[in-house]
């Protein structure tokens, strides 16, 4: 437990799956920067010019790679877009892209856009029961017609874990590549994408890393596929050795650096650049178990206490992420309820509530209280009567 080391709102808070609370760290970091811009102005450029590249032996540990597969830069959205206009090469009747139904809308309209120029299909696996996927499913939709397959680590509704290393082989097996989405598990526990051989992977920062709200994405692509050119190169990526010489050839990076395209943000950076110091002292292992005893302990009272509150999350450890799904008819006006109490929830259409119990501040008491809570608004049907028109949860 880490709660010292941020700056907690007030009542209770279990929506950083969506926006993870300010560490101090992060805070002093961005004073620091903007100190400099303040005496410095464009010579503060000596210090910044490799802020980037700086982190990523601390990115590189949040998700098993090594340093030079992984970078800072962009967002998911940005960063996925890149990656498929250099690897996805539709060749043959091997033209499918392969994701899941379940996905983040994000991811499907990227990987439909590179699909339809590649003269190909997206096909997307189907879920059972519209909440979680099964693993014979996602094994079947990879043919000998996909030349690339995304799947998400960590189902952003649900909260369903999938499994990277099996997944990736059997990608591999059938002559694909395989990228992931690690936006819901980057920061929530350990990873191994260099060890699983997966190609590519995308996440964001500002969820369980804590770096803020628009904080820098990263991006990780294996070594194999270092020697491949960013089909969209910016000056950013191009080689730190050279990069002012200002040539009209593109000389890139050596490792994912190349990846990079405009010139970065030095204060979303430093925010970043804060958060990953509280992950340097952390063993990522400890937050998974930490993790996992939160979660168990939530789903635990929903089963005592809220029957009518259906738990859509996986109940194996190996199969779940760090958050918990409770379904139910009305779980978008108990969301705006809770705030209304002081709690801060995620409501995902049409009928979840998520509650993320993050393992670096959340207090068990603090779980307790949230299902007394729902357990009285159910008993008492106050939530019945708040008026939603114009409300807005995000």
């Amino acid at each position: 437990m880490r709660r010292r080391e941020f700056a907690m709102p007030e009542g209770i808070y279990l929506d950083g799956n969506s926006l993870g609370v300010m560490p101090h760290a992060a805070h002093a970091r961005v004073q620091e920067r903007l100190e400099q811009w303040k005496t410095q102005a464009a010579l503060g450029w000596e210090g910044w010019f490799g802020l980037a590249e700086s982190l990523s032996p601390s990115v590189a540990r949040l998700v098993g790679a090594q340093p030079h597969e992984v970078i800072a830069t962009g967002s998911i959205t940005a960063n996925l877009h890149a990656l498929l206009s250099t690897l996805y090469r539709p060749e043959g009747e091997r033209r499918v892209i392969v994701a899941t139904a379940l996905d983040f809308p994000t991811d499907l309209y990227a990987l439909a856009a590179w699909a339809e120029r590649g003269g190909g299909t997206l096909r997307l696996v189907p879920s059972r029961d519209g909440h979680t996927l099964h693993p014979e499913d996602l094994q079947a939709a990879l043919k000998d017609d996909v030349a690339l397959a995304l799947f998400p680590t960590v189902l952003y509704r649900s909260g369903q874990r999938l499994d990277v290393a099996g997944l990736t082989r059997s990608a591999h097996a059938a002559g694909a590549l395989i990228g992931w989405d690690a936006a819901h598990s980057i920061g929530a526990m350990p990873h191994d994408f260099h060890a699983a051989g997966a190609d590519f992977a995308v996440w964001c920062h500002y969820k369980y890393v804590n770096a803020g709200p628009g904080a820098p994405g990263g991006l990780y692509l294996h070594e194999r596929w270092h020697h491949l050119t960013p089909s969209l190169p910016g000056w950013w990526g191009n080689d730190k050795g050279n990069q002012f010489e200002m040539t009209p050839g593109y000389r890139k990076a050596s490792g994912a650096g190349a990846y990079q395209m405009g010139t970065p943000s030095i204060l979303a950076l430093a925010a970043l650049e804060g958060a990953l110091s509280i992950f340097d002292t952390l063993e990522l292992s400890e937050v998974r178990a930490r993790s996992l005893v939160l979660t168990d302990h939530l789903i635990h009272l929903a089963d005592q206490y809220l029957p009518e509150m259906n738990v859509v999350t996986p109940r194996l450890h190996t199969e779940r992420g760090g958050h918990v799904s409770l379904s139910h008819p009305n779980a978008r006006a108990l969301s705006v309820a809770l705030r209304n109490l002081g709690v801060v929830p995620d409501y995902r259409e049409p009928d979840i509530l998520r509650l993320a119990p993050v393992a670096l501040y959340t207090t068990e008491a603090e779980l307790e209280e949230v299902v007394r809570l729902l357990r009285n608004l159910l008993d008492s049907g106050e939530h019945l009567t708040i008026d939603l028109a114009g409300s807005k949860v995000t």
